[in-house]
């Protein structure tokens, strides 16, 4: 996580918000534990300035932000959900917003609706739920901060 966290920083440092991070798109350069992760499919990213919103819906809809289907704008902070979304993903093997259909999943989405069922999550090591709250902590915090 803490690589993907560093490209997607190197990213948004220089203005570009991807906007479809998804496991997919994240790419190990060998199989190794020191692997370089490397993000792919810049088809739907965008290159910005810091005051710049972007209002277009688009992105992988279980991964996509509130903010992006709220169609009020938003910033390059998208992709910080995504990575929660991903990190919950590594963590149980299954997405955390689901629906029978797209609007099912949205309202899902919005209203921040996810559990942590057993089985799934019983067997998560002290030191992955050290890592999960903190991380979940660390994105949800920022986003406050970013809205206030």
């Amino acid at each position: 996580m803490r690589k993907i966290l560093e490209a997607v920083d190197y990213l948004h440092d220089s203005g570009v918000a991807h906007r479809d991070l998804k496991p997919e798109n994240l790419l190990l350069s060998d199989p190794q534990d020191n692997a370089r992760v490397m993000i792919s499919d810049f088809g739907l990213s965008k290159v910005l300035n810091e005051e710049e919103m972007m209002k277009t819906a688009c992105g992988t809809p279980g991964y996509v932000a509130p903010e992006v289907l709220s169609y009020v704008g938003y910033g390059k902070e998208v992709d910080l959900w995504s990575i929660g979304v991903i990190a919950y993903v590594l963590l149980c093997g299954y997405a955390p917003f689901f629906g029978e259909k797209d609007s099912d999943l949205f309202a899902s989405i919005m209203g921040a609706i996810y559990e942590f069922d057993s089985p799934y999550w019983d067997e998560i090591s002290s030191e992955g739920w050290k890592k999960k709250k903190f991380f979940f902590f660390f994105v949800f915090f920022f986003f406050f901060i970013e809205e206030n």
